[in-house]
């Protein structure tokens, strides 16, 4: 348990440094009546330096050294010659670069002068920070899992072993305790979709909460194509039964089926909706909250500050982490309720009292 705090509180340092760095560079200069110029800390500046998008990856920053991992941009403009491709290290010091500049992560058109022309369309097709971190993502998740079915294969009638032991009880509980109990004798064929869900939301929790780690599950970007995707697995498998609840409630009055009728049809928004925002709210403010803990310190610029900020820092980091696996629990609950009750047959005859 030591090791482990130990572990966390060097994390929480590590982001620590990373966030001094960064407001030391953005620090804004003004002028006093004494004439003496002073740094002040924009806190708001810093944390959505963090949490947002990118065109680079920054890592951290020291009075000698920037580590920043430049990222491909890509641009494509009819007006400027069609596709353009070349590093972000070109847009260094907001310099412009092959007639594009780019301003708060928005690229754009320059003209001969280096002033933005409005008049010229750009199509941004850059790999962010947010595209990066999803293939790196994407790259762990099928190193983990394919040295899992190696295990399955070499242990086969043995018990399991290195990775495949920690995560087959993990497997194991999603297959028996959500998808069976939510969708039922159909849950196999939903099984990939969930297991993928389910360990993609918590990869990325998990690396979004390492020091300069990227924000993906807070994009809303990404929670809306993790809803959009469930919303279109539960139209395309929803049965007869299904559809006839949703466009014409069996068992109630004509009058009230047509009242109920677009309710029913608000709530298959509804449902994918609330997917997107609960997660993208809940991994947003966490991060958000630690920031602002650690943006303490540099805000009343007293030493005193740093051991409160760096304990609540360290307790929401810790809290992080169980809301890390929590909100990929709850994604992969619903999700499995939803495809249930679009898979749900009907017991037993409904009586129709409609007229």
């Amino acid at each position: 348990m030591a090791t482990k705090i130990q572990k966390l509180l060097l994390i929480l340092l590590m982001s620590v440094a990373s966030i001094a760095g960064f407001a030391s560079d953005h620090d804004q200069i003004v002028e006093e009546e004494t004439g003496e110029e002073e740094t002040v800390f924009n806190p708001g500046e810093m944390i959505m330096h963090h949490i947002a998008d990118s065109h680079e990856w920054h890592l951290f920053n020291t009075e000698t050294f920037h580590a920043t991992v430049p990222l491909p941009i890509i641009v494509y403009s009819a007006q400027k010659g069609g596709l353009s491709i070349f590093s972000s290290s070109r847009f260094a010091h907001n310099a412009n670069y092959n007639g594009y500049g780019i301003h708060h992560e928005h690229i754009y058109a320059v003209d001969a002068a280096g002033n933005e022309d409005k008049t010229v369309a750009v199509y941004d097709f850059s790999i962010t920070k947010n595209v990066a971190s999803l293939i790196l993502s994407a790259v762990i998740l099928i190193t983990v899992f394919l040295l899992v079915a190696k295990g399955y294969v070499k242990n086969k009638g043995k018990a399991p072993s290195g990775v495949q032991s920690f995560f087959e009880p993990i497997v194991t509980y999603v297959r028996d305790e959500i998808a069976l109990k939510m969708i039922g004798p159909k849950y196999e064929r939903f099984m990939p979709y969930l297991l993928t869900v389910f360990f993609f939301i918590w990869f990325n929790n998990l690396l979004g909460l390492m020091p300069g780690g990227a924000n993906l599950t807070g994009n809303i970007a990404v929670t809306l194509m993790l809803a959009v995707t469930t919303f279109i697995i539960t139209t395309i498998s929803g049965n007869g039964y299904y559809w006839k609840h949703v466009l014409w409630t069996p068992g109630v009055p004509l009058l009230l089926r047509i009242v109920i009728l677009p309710i029913e049809v608000i709530g298959l928004i509804t449902k994918p909706f609330s997917l997107m925002v609960r997660l993208f709210a809940n991994i947003t403010a966490g991060h958000i909250i630690i920031l602002s803990f650690i943006g303490l310190i540099f805000m009343f610029k007293s030493i005193y500050i740093a051991p409160l900020s760096v304990g609540f820092g360290l307790f929401m980091t810790f809290l992080e982490l169980f809301v890390a696996l929590i909100q990929a629990f709850v994604f992969t609950l619903l999700t499995a309720m939803y495809f249930g009750s679009a898979v749900e047959e009907h017991a037993h005859e409904d009586h129709d009292h409609g007229h």
